[in-house]
């Protein structure tokens, strides 16, 4: 029997933050990315919701034996979502033998931000850095443009990161992600 996967479409994107070995890249069909807010969470958090038409390109990866546990603490403000039959691999969709779970926000506790909300930059710069390296430069375009909330301001750590598994990037990936938010008018506030 082959191991469960889980779809990563944010931070998981980045092999850095993580050491699940078998992880390639994946298309979850019938999700899109959005920025949500917990009104008890100090920052914003990505999570897919639904959407018909849409797809989220990540990597998916084998949960060896099973053992959520680690998963499921990291990714605690989330619950999994079986989308084995939605998944795709490579350009064209496609069947998976295993079974996929993809982690998701409940919507009746996160709704979308507001301006005031923020994001943290050091996080934005993990997830860039993770789509840059496994879909290139056409990948990053794809996440700021394909996710929904960019109302929010970001603020700006770069300097002392909050996120956790913040990760250090070059110059041409902070201009890659700096352009980006410029380009959809994004708040940056000083930490």
């Amino acid at each position: 029997m082959m191991d469960p996967c889980f779809f990563g479409y944010g931070s998981l994107v980045n092999r850095r933050t993580h050491d699940y070995g078998q992880a390639r890249p994946a298309r979850v069909t019938g999700w899109r990315r959005a920025w949500r807010k917990n009104p008890v969470l100090e920052r914003c958090i990505l999570t897919v919701v639904p959407g018909a038409q849409d797809y989220v390109e990540g990597l998916i990866a084998a949960v060896p034996g099973a053992d959520w546990a680690a998963l499921d603490a990291r990714e605690h403000l989330y619950a999994r979502h079986d989308v084995s039959h939605l998944i795709g691999e490579g350009p064209e969709p496609g069947h998976v033998r295993s079974e996929v779970a993809i982690y998701a926000a409940d919507p009746k506790v996160f709704r979308p931000p507001v301006a005031a909300d923020v994001v943290l930059l050091s996080y934005i710069d993990v997830v860039a850095q993770g789509f840059l390296s496994e879909f290139g430069p056409e990948g990053v375009d794809h996440f700021f443009g394909a996710t929904e909330g960019w109302e929010v301001s970001v603020l700006d750590d770069r300097c002392a990161p909050v996120y956790p598994r913040h990760q250090r990037l070059a110059e041409e990936e902070t201009a890659l992600v700096d352009a980006a938010l410029s380009r959809l008018g994004v708040r940056i506030v000083a930490a």
